[in-house]
């Protein structure tokens, strides 16, 4: 294992193909051992950090908030030093066709059963089915350890000489089964240690941030008690930081930038430029005991969306900071682990950075080191020049229509269904009627054709993001005319309202698939999670889109968005 430094340590890439499986430990050729490549290069990728950083994976979640869930543990693995293990598997919850189908492909399961839950119990029975998919269908693994130290727990178990079979079902760490094996290239003959940092103890009553830089720790007076980890000097509260106390909401445990500014701005020479008032602000505060975080806003400012597309400051009471890397990144044990959830009320990356570089390298991490695979991206390609000619060559406008939480609500109250359509009735649905619904969606789309027309005369924006390059498209491409089809992603399956849809001018992702585009892109295709990528991937090339600011689809086609340069204007997320 190599010690740990003050700062993450850059990773050297290990080459390991996501269909490699590394099942043998070795083989025996002309009398001499020899080990297996692939565990070989797992032992690689591990022993350039300082060991295993683990979480509990809430795997009964979808497949994008689960993205959102590793790609913060894999934050969480770079800050600590540590290899992350995420799971080899997630879960699929509903197939395109009849089940029987997908199960010919891949594993069925009652979803209840294999995550411990019974949310799903009422519907009738067939709905409760699920279907277990290796993770790396779901994005670019092998493009993800070109910079991050990344395996799976199966990878793990075999790196210890134990069977993959003992992988639990509801993504919790067995802190038993997993630790009983060996190192198969370790001498010593002890199974691996284990330090639980347990829930409560990772944010309750602080902030959490990435750490504390050195200069922060300086002028707080950090006192270390072991390892880095300590307490700050207890000072006098002053004027300046009492009114900012006065100024936080109850039960907040950070200021909002807008507030800071109201509370603190004033003090400053109106005339100065954005950024030596923000960099005079930022002294001000640090003087009076507060320190600026950075951290994501998310489209109109949803939590659920979790995109990284918005970065924002916050600012907060420097004795209230405690840093990831001083509380945790001097364990010496070999796999540390976070028990329990963490992804629910919490910012990407489920901590908030202390620097504007190390927030921007996290953002790079989301938009471009966890890339789709090349599949996905090349079946978009080829579905976003479809919908160009079904719009004459015109840009082309798409939106996300979440109806699938109907499917529960109306289950269980038969009372919510009016003649001819379903209704809706959870939060997560914009509209409860399903016509009331799509006439929204028009109106916005309406709405975009005229920002389009304005988009399209230049100059062109992008998000606030690194690396950053404006798509050209809207100025290569003439923008929407009144009559044209728009692009509808659902998981809306009722035939009636399917119907609807394409009457209104709407086109599905059915009617624009061909039998080739299956069979290229392979089985997986029939389970809607990875369809839904696939849609969110064809979204990110739309020349305008809109949907529901509540939902973690929308989040990622933002960021899809944001890593291609789409203009920020074209794009609309709806609370």
């Amino acid at each position: 294992m190599l010690r740990t430094t003050s700062h993450p340590v850059p990773f050297v890439h290990t080459a390991l193909n996501d269909s490699q499986s590394p099942s043998n430990i070795t083989s025996e050729q002309g009398g001499s051992l020899e080990v297996d490549p692939e565990l070989d290069a797992l032992r690689h990728i591990v022993s350039q950090t300082k060991g295993f950083y683990a979480r509990d994976y809430s795997l009964w979640l979808g497949w994008n908030n689960m993205r959102y869930i590793i790609e913060a543990a894999v934050l969480h693995g770079r800050i600590l030093n540590r290899t992350t293990i995420i799971p080899s598997y997630v879960y699929a919850r509903a197939c395109e066709f009849d089940n029987s189908v997908c199960a010919a492909y891949a594993t069925m399961v009652n979803r209840g059963d294999a995550t411990s839950t019974d949310e799903w119990r009422q519907l009738p029975l067939e709905k409760q089915m699920a279907w277990r998919i290796p993770v790396f269908l779901m994005f670019n693994l092998t493009h993800l350890r070109e910079t991050h130290a990344v395996i799976t727990i199966s990878e793990y178990l075999r790196l210890h000489n134990i069977s993959a079979d003992v992988e639990t079902t509801n993504g919790r760490w067995d802190t038993d089964l997993y630790h009983r094996g060996v190192n198969i290239f370790s001498d010593s003959g002890v199974g691996p240690s284990l330090y639980v940092v347990k829930n409560e103890l990772y944010d309750a009553g602080i902030v959490r941030v990435d750490q504390l830089p050195q200069a922060m720790r300086e002028r707080g007076g950090w006192n270390i008690t072991h390892g880095q980890a300590g307490s700050w000097n207890i000072t006098e509260e002053t004027l300046l930081s009492k009114a900012l106390h006065d100024a936080m909401t109850s039960r907040a445990s950070v200021l909002d930038w807008d507030t800071v500014l109201i509370v603190v701005g004033d003090r400053h020479d109106q005339n100065e430029t954005e950024s030596s008032s923000t960099s005079s602000i930022a002294n001000t505060l640090e003087e009076n005991g507060w320190e600026v975080l950075y951290t994501y806003g998310g489209a109109c400012s949803s939590e659920a969306a979790k995109d990284v597309a918005v970065p924002i400051r916050q600012a907060a009471p420097r004795n209230s900071l405690r840093g990831l890397y001083e509380d945790f990144g001097f364990i010496e044990q070999d796999v540390l682990l976070l028990e329990g959830e963490v992804h629910l009320g919490r910012k990407p990356g489920a901590l908030k950075f202390s620097t504007l570089e190390s927030r921007e390298r996290y953002t790079q991490t989301v938009l471009y080191d966890f890339r789709l695979t090349d599949n996905v991206v090349e079946l978009a390609d080829l579905l976003s020049n479809r919908m160009v000619e079904k719009a004459g060559g015109r840009m082309w406008m798409g939106a996300h229509m979440r109806r699938g939480d109907c499917l529960f609500s109306c289950s269980l109250n038969t009372s919510m269904l009016t003649t001819g359509h379903s209704v809706a009735t959870l939060k997560w649905t914009m509209e409860p009627s399903f016509e009331a619904h799509l006439a929204r969606i028009k109106r916005h789309l309406r709405d975009g054709r005229d920002i389009l027309h304005f988009v399209h005369r230049g100059p062109l924006h992008t998000y606030k993001v690194p690396l950053g390059q404006a798509d050209r498209t809207p100025l290569l491409l003439d923008p929407p005319a009144d009559n044209d089809q728009f692009y509808i992603a659902t998981d809306e399956r009722d035939l009636t309202n399917l119907t609807y849809l394409r009457n209104q001018g709407a086109v599905l992702i059915s009617d624009l698939l061909t039998t080739d585009d299956r069979r290229t892109f392979g089985w997986s295709l029939m389970l809607t999670d990875v369809l839904s990528v696939v849609e969110q991937a064809t979204l990110a090339h739309a020349a305008y889109f809109y949907a529901h600011a509540h939902s973690s689809v929308a989040g990622g086609v933002v960021n899809l968005r944001a890593s291609r340069g789409a203009d920020p204007r074209t794009s609309l997320l709806e609370t």
